[in-house]
């Protein structure tokens, strides 16, 4: 069975260690040819599509400036560097890490998430993951359908979105809640809910969100609404609004549910609907003029939480094996709990 697909991609940044550094000087014969043909004759180790990767990570450098594209042509004459990063052992280690564990059998368990972790190993993050610190406390109970760099991971979250995730301990349970995960809710009990603190106050009490995702055409970290992507609905339900210094509407506390499980789907969907999330660097323009207009406390505890305002609050599913509708609760984490109490002692 292939790997379920995953709900909220990790921004992960952080470059790999370069294990080597290729000098390789262009002749006549190969001007005018693509680049990545021409790398990849003189490295034969490596594969076009390995040498695109590189390219589009900015570690094929000429006159020490990365070339941007895997169709760029060679220039005859010119020396390119190409930087190949260290290799990553395949099978995340056992790591003693401490989790919050909200629930746990023989068949899965339920953690709340801090902020700040990614949930599988990936390059940049090869350790400290969630999986290391699952790996120890589970050992080798955790299903292996998600391949060994994502044991028993069926959904995921953002690394620094918090909240609560639920991972499969076998091969038996992943299958089921990957089912329940892939219809979405729709026939299912499935639930999740986010808590989300958004620029602005949106005119309705609630609505939906029913737009196309798709990577971003140039600034590849991103994921963008586009025609012929990948559909994606959000629907939001207001719960609070707060006001500036001067008791104008600035930011709005809401729930959001999805039907649709896309990479920065919420921060994406409430960007495109002109509601960007607080603290959300990526998709949140104009953040620092709207934080200007913050009553002090509140813009104090925008500042210290370095990350987007997005909790995953609430999560129900079927247990596979009892058939029991599961539902489970997380609290706003501190960080996010000292943003609420200022912005709402501020209105």
């Amino acid at each position: 069975m292939p790997a379920p697909e995953l709900n909220e991609e990790m921004d992960d940044d952080a470059p790999e260690a370069v294990a080597s550094r290729v000098d390789i000087t262009v002749g006549p014969e190969d001007e005018g040819l693509r680049l990545d043909r021409v790398l990849a004759r003189h490295l034969p180790e490596l594969s076009r599509t390995r040498l695109q990767a590189l390219i589009g990570e900015g570690r094929v450098l000429r006159g020490g400036v990365p070339v941007t594209g895997g169709s760029a042509k060679a220039i005859a004459g010119d020396t390119y560097s190409v930087e190949v990063p260290e290799p990553e052992d395949a099978t995340p280690a056992a790591q003693d890490i401490p989790l919050a564990i909200v629930y746990e059998d023989d068949h899965l368990i339920v953690v709340d998430k801090p902020a700040g972790m990614v949930v599988h190993p990936a390059p940049g993050s090869p350790d400290g993951t969630l999986v290391n610190a699952l790996l120890f406390h589970c050992g080798a109970s955790l299903s292996g359908i998600g391949g060994v760099r994502r044991p028993g991971i069926v959904h995921r979250l953002d690394k620094d979105t918090s909240g609560l995730l639920v991972v499969a301990k076998n091969d038996r349970t992943h299958k089921a809640l990957a089912a329940q995960f892939a219809d979405h809710g729709r026939t299912g009990p499935l639930e999740r809910a986010y808590l989300a603190f958004v620029w602005g106050t949106p005119d309705l009490p609630s609505g939906t969100v029913d737009a196309p995702l798709a990577r971003h055409p140039v600034a590849r970290e991103r994921i963008a609404v586009r025609s012929g992507g990948r559909f994606a609905i959000t629907h939001w339900q207001r719960l609070a609004a707060y006001t500036d210094t001067l008791g104008r509407p600035i930011a709005t506390l809401v729930e959001c549910q999805l039907e649709t499980g896309r990479t920065h789907q919420i921060r994406v969907h409430m960007a495109h609907i002109g509601h960007p999330l607080l603290g959300d660097a990526l998709y949140g323009v104009g953040q620092r003029t709207r934080a200007s207009r913050l009553p002090e406390a509140a813009r104090e505890a925008l500042d210290g939480l370095g990350r987007q305002a997005l909790h995953a609050a609430r999560l129900g599913f079927e247990h596979p094996v009892t058939g029991d509708v599961l539902s489970f609760e997380s609290p706003l984490p501190a960080d996010l709990a000292r943003l609420e109490e200022a912005l709402a002692a501020g209105s």
